[in-house]
């Protein structure tokens, strides 16, 4: 018998509102560490604002959002960004390297936020340049490299403080299908090396097979949960 996974992540009837428009309504979940979870649906039906929330980037209007027990919503800013540091993993569609700094630099800025000694920094961003295939580029600019390049790039950046949360925007939607393939079998790969749960904003049927559950958005609510 498995041994059961602690809950890493709770949703409690988040709702969020602009502009008089609901784009979230009563959305509840949770997520256990170490799983996969991927969020589709039609464009405008919350995914992207769901994953604002979980990142502390945007707020709720109401509900409660737990991570490890922690509620987000009595966090100030200070808090947030310490959790977002320490705690959570970002990877974008659109990479949003730092475009004066090398790869190698990219991956070892939140080390450096973290405080993160310059020796223990060094064997990090080795392991991950090395590990994500692209330690031939470490000295390239963001503008010499490929956008394959560029994701791997952006996956190593986000696992580099070993976040117990990875959250992934279309991380694949503005590659070709090849290195589309590649980047979401290193993403899987790497989420089960370091234990992080993962979860995939994604229109990508493809993406969704490296995911243990699918949770249907449609108008701001959960619809329907599905296992690929």
């Amino acid at each position: 018998m498995e041994p059961t996974l602690p809950i890493l992540l709770e949703a409690r009837n988040l709702t969020k509102s602009y502009d008089g428009r609901a784009v979230l309504r009563d959305v509840s979940f949770t997520l256990k560490a170490g799983e996969r979870l991927a969020l589709t649906g039609p464009s405008g039906s919350g995914k992207t604002t769901l994953l604002n929330c979980l990142g502390g980037v945007d707020r709720a209007d109401s509900g409660t959002l737990l991570l490890e027990g922690a509620p987000l919503e009595t966090m100030n800013g200070n808090a947030l960004a310490k959790l977002r540091r320490q705690s959570l993993g970002t990877i974008f569609q659109f990479f949003h390297l730092l475009p004066t700094l090398t790869a190698r630099e990219n991956i070892e800025f939140p080390l450096q936020l973290n405080g993160v000694s310059a020796n223990e920094r060094r064997q990090r961003v080795q392991h991950l340049l090395d590990r994500v295939g692209v330690a031939h580029r470490a000295e390239a600019l963001p503008s010499q490299l490929s956008g394959g390049e560029m994701q791997r790039v952006a996956i190593a950046r986000a696992l580099a403080n070993q976040p117990r949360l990875l959250l992934a925007d279309e991380p694949t939607g503005n590659l070709d299908t090849a290195n589309g393939e590649n980047i979401l079998a290193l993403l899987k790969e790497l989420s089960v090396e370091q234990g992080a749960a993962l979860v995939l904003v994604t229109h990508s049927s493809e993406a969704t097979r490296i995911c243990d559950r699918v949770l249907h958005m449609r108008d701001g609510q959960i619809v329907s949960e599905t296992t690929p």
